[in-house]
C-alpha cells in the first residue's frame, strides 16, 4: 500500500523545484525590505525616544548636582558666619564699655592730697583693675602704641609733631586715647601723636 501511495503522487522535476524555490525566495525578498523598513522606522523612533530621555536625564542630573552644590555652599557659609558671630560676640558691649575704662584711667591720673580723696582713688583703682581683667579674660587687649612705629591699621594720628633728637620718623610720641582689639579685630584704634 505504501508503494501505491508513492505511485499516486506526481513526481516533481528538478526544474520545477528550482522554480518553486526561486518564487519563494522572491516573495521572501519582497517581504524582507518591508520588514526592514518597518524595523528601521521602529529603531529610529526608539533611538529618538532614547536620546530625548537621555537629554532629560542629563538635565535633571545637572539640576540635582547644582542644587546639592548650592546646599553645601550655603551650609559652609552659614557655619562660617556662625563662627564669626561667636568669635566676635560681645564686641558692641565692649565698645560701650571702653569709654568707661577711659574715664577710670583719667580719674586715676589726678593727683589727690586729702585722705578722703585717697580712699576714693584706691576704690577707682580697684574698679579699673577689675575692668581690665574682665576685658583681658574676654580676649580684649590694649594696643601698644607709645614708642611704636605708626601703623594706620592700629593707630589713628590726630596730630603730627617734628622729630626731636633721639626719635625716629613715624614714631608715636604721645597717646591721647588707648586703642583696643578683640582677638584679631581692631575695636578702636589708638589716637596718637606721631613724630614726622
Amino acid at each position: 500500500m505504501a508503494e501505491k501511495d508513492q505511485e499516486k503522487k506526481p513526481e516533481v522535476s528538478e526544474k520545477e523545484k528550482v522554480t518553486a524555490e526561486k518564487n519563494v525566495d522572491q516573495d521572501t525578498a519582497k517581504k524582507e525590505p518591508e520588514k526592514k523598513q518597518s524595523s528601521e522606522e521602529t529603531d529610529e523612533e526608539t533611538e529618538k525616544k532614547l536620546s530625548d530621555l537621555q537629554k532629560k536625564y542629563d538635565e535633571l542630573e545637572d539640576k540635582y548636582l547644582r542644587a546639592e552644590a548650592e546646599m553645601q555652599n550655603m551650609t559652609k557659609r552659614f557655619k562660617k558666619e556662625q563662627q564669626q558671630l561667636l568669635k566676635y560676640e560681645g564686641q558692641d558691649l565692649i565698645r560701650e564699655i571702653l569709654p568707661v575704662v577711659d574715664n577710670l584711667n583719667r580719674a586715676l591720673q589726678i593727683d589727690v592730697k586729702e585722705s578722703g580723696s585717697e580712699q576714693l582713688k584706691r576704690g577707682i583703682e580697684m574698679v579699673q583693675r577689675d575692668m581690665e581683667k574682665a576685658l583681658k579674660d574676654n580676649d580684649v587687649t590694649k594696643i601698644e602704641a607709645l614708642g611704636q612705629t605708626f601703623d594706620p591699621t592700629l593707630h589713628q594720628a590726630v596730630k603730627a609733631v617734628p622729630v626731636e633728637e633721639g626719635q625716629k620718623a613715624e614714631t608715636i610720641v604721645e597717646v591721647y586715647q588707648d586703642g583696643y582689639m578683640l582677638k584679631d579685630r581692631v575695636l578702636r584704634p589708638a589716637m596718637v601723636v606721631v613724630a614726622q
